[in-house]
């Protein structure tokens, strides 16, 4: 019998190691320790991964939650298990589609309406690399959703937001960012060859751009903005990649990935901190590579590429005419 037990400690010592090293790889829990008791906060994307996650980590916290979705019934479900895992029932579903500009209005009218105060607003949801499909109102779908939808959700509750000052806005991004580039020729691929992952990197510097835009227009107002790669985690974001699916990359790459990609619950301790984290209050316009602030690609600093966006994007929601907050 002993002279399994050298084998098997040297085993248990090994696995050990290799999940320390992967929480290290991975980043770790949360540093902050702030509560958000009675404070509204509004995650897109709630009803599973990162969004659901960081619903349930801010829940815990205190905060009245609510989860922002496309699919009422997942989000009835994600609502329900966080209520019961928190045991805060402060937690609700409402629908928001941010394919659908009708939706994305319907869903802040009521919000300004039903609530004095938003406390903090994370645009968690997002689309990957999927086929060449269109939004409800004709945008390519990676730009309509990760941007377009975000941008004009973020501008219709401005007002709640100033009103609840201090507040914060939380925009994912991803370090895919700085293979992206801005093409206001053609922001929804209508005469280029359609490349989902170039679409993809495109719409997330749209969102580090938009944040350092928007901070600007908010100096003073005690909202801030910050922009975060949250890692790369496993979770139905990359449902579209054909990851999942080879039998090649599951089996030569599995070690590999098991070691560096994150949780759903580890991939949420960042947006966490940046919702909650003391030491954060009145930075803005920042990009963070998990708990760390971070200096994006070169064209997310772009001021007069962040201004030109900003011009575009309100003209295609039709921000001008839609009797909502327009920062000047």
């Amino acid at each position: 019998m002993n002279r399994y037990l050298l084998p098997l400690s040297v085993l248990g010592t090994v696995a050990g190691g290799a999940v320390l090293l992967r929480d290290y790889v991975a980043g770790g829990s949360c540093p902050s320790k702030a509560t958000i008791l009675g404070k509204t906060v509004i995650v897109t994307g709630a009803n599973t991964g990162i969004g659901k996650q960081t619903a349930l980590e801010l829940a815990k916290r205190g905060g009245n939650i609510i989860l922002a979705c496309r699919d009422m019934e997942k989000c009835e479900a994600a609502a329900r298990d966080i209520r019961r895992e928190t045991l805060n029932h402060h937690v609700s579903a409402r629908h928001l589609d941010l394919a659908s500009l009708k939706s994305i209005r319907e869903f802040a009218a009521k919000i300004t309406e039903e609530k004095e105060r938003v406390h903090i607003l994370i645009n968690n949801a997002a689309v990957m690399r999927c086929p060449h499909w269109t939004t409800e109102d004709g945008f390519e779908m990676q730009f309509g959703v990760n941007h377009l939808g975000h941008f004009l959700l973020t501008n219709l509750l401005l007002d709640t937001l100033k009103a609840s000052a201090p507040s914060r806005i939380v925009n994912l991004s991803s370090l895919a960012h700085v293979a992206g580039h801005m093409d206001f020729d053609d922001l929804n691929w209508e005469k280029r060859t359609y490349d989902t992952k170039a679409a993809y990197c495109q719409s997330k510097l749209a969102v580090v751009l938009f944040t350092k835009e928007l901070s600007r227009r908010l100096q003073g107002t005690g909202v801030t903005v910050n922009a975060l790669h949250p890692g790369v985690a496993r979770t139905e974001l990359g449902r579209h990649t054909g990851m999942h699916s080879s039998a090649f990359s599951s089996f030569t790459l599995g070690p590999i990935f098991w070691l560096l990609v994150k949780s759903p619950q580890l991939a949420a301790q960042p947006s966490t901190y940046l919702a909650v984290a003391e030491e954060l209050e009145g930075v803005s316009g920042k990009y963070f590579d998990g708990f760390k602030e971070k200096a994006p690609a070169p064209e997310a600093e772009d001021e007069e590429v962040a201004q030109r966006l900003w011009a575009e994007s309100a003209r295609l929601v039709g921000l001008e005419l839609s009797g909502g907050s327009s920062p000047q």
